[in-house]
């Protein structure tokens, strides 16, 4: 049995993933047609939902595929992400509020912020693999949590930031269904980075150290400084995401970095399908608008129903709903070929 790396020159065309390979072995129009549908999708959204609604499920959709790149291509479960999703989140607001830039440049600081506090934990953390690496990962959340509990002065405690603006060189952006239009392009230009990265080279040693670690190491390849690199970036999505969490809310309290944030994006992640990216696209859009309808409704007990989806997902769609149907559809062309 072959690991998927096999030489350095072979690390750049392996298979791809999974989830993907539906989609990157289909014709070219049918890949243009679907990127054309997920750009109508996005454009339609706030005209079929609530605005607010569809800001979020933009930020949660970052968010997810940051958490993605790491748990389906990298191989790293991470229960820490809302360590990088809340301190963009603050640093965003603090900058906002006290510097007066335009929000993209406030939520660009809050991305570098959380890729900056992703290379000490990166760094201890990817020497541990599987539930140790989780729990590093989980630790370091806590740890931010308790700093952005404790230090008041900045982060207002309990009370949290308000009144964070969405300052865009004097356009009025206080309605959600402008400013949806106004982060798109920055939402659209996170997924795309995160496309990109999955379908380098890098992302292709990537899937071959989530596969075959010690085979990737015999070849010469630096698999911490792989992972390393990979936790980084993952980090810097995930920021951007909350930076404009923050921006959208317009308040930052401590749930942004509270553990079940990261808990929740797993879930997401599991519920659209590990390793397939657009699978955190589709599981952000599900779980944000049941989350709102049950919330509209009047059912409190939101956790129980969420989780309870999860479960069956687990069970019955092991893939996840993303990676179901890619399988059904590759059945369906080996079918015709046949």
């Amino acid at each position: 049995m072959t690991s998927a790396v096999d030489t350095p020159a072979d690390a750049a065309r392996p298979v791809p993933p999974s989830g993907l390979v539906a989609v990157a072995r289909a014709p070219g129009w049918v890949r243009y047609a679907l990127l054309a549908a997920g750009l109508l999708v996005a454009f339609w959204l706030p005209n079929g939902l609530y605005p607010a609604v569809a800001v979020d499920i933009l930020c949660w959709a970052l968010f997810a595929v940051s958490v993605d790149l790491l748990l389906g291509f990298t191989g790293l479960m991470s229960f820490g992400h809302a360590a990088f999703w809340g301190t963009s989140a603050y640093v965003t607001g603090l900058v906002a509020i006290h510097a007066g830039l335009p929000f993209p440049a406030a939520v660009l600081a809050g991305a570098l912020a959380a890729a900056l506090l992703a290379v000490p934990i990166g760094y201890l953390a990817v020497k541990r693999t599987g539930i140790y690496f989780a729990m590093v990962t989980l630790a370091f959340a806590q740890l931010v949590y308790y700093v952005a509990n404790e230090w008041r002065s900045v982060t207002r405690g309990e009370n949290g930031l308000q009144g964070v603006p969405r300052e865009f060189f004097g356009l009025d952006l206080t309605d959600d269904y402008y400013f949806y239009y106004a982060i798109l392009p920055i939402v659209l230009l996170g997924l795309a980075a995160a496309w990109r990265i999955v379908h380098s080279p890098f992302g292709r040693v990537l899937v071959g150290i989530r596969d075959n670690p010690a085979r990737a190491r015999a070849l010469g390849y630096p698999v911490h400084r792989y992972k390393l690199t990979a936790f980084v970036l993952s980090g810097f999505i995930a920021g951007l995401g909350g930076g404009l969490f923050a921006v959208s809310h317009r308040f930052v309290s401590l749930d942004v970095l509270h553990w079940t944030t990261s808990g929740k994006a797993v879930i997401v992640v599991v519920l659209g399908g590990i390793g397939t990216l657009w699978g955190g696209v589709l599981g952000a859009a599900i779980v944000v608008r049941l989350e709102d309808w049950l919330s509209f409704s009047g059912f409190e007990a939101i956790g129980l129903v969420t989780g309870g989806i999860f479960v069956l997902v687990v069970l019955l769609f092991r893939r996840g709903i993303w990676g179901t149907v890619a399988a059904l559809a590759r059945r369906w062309r080996a079918a015709r070929r046949g």
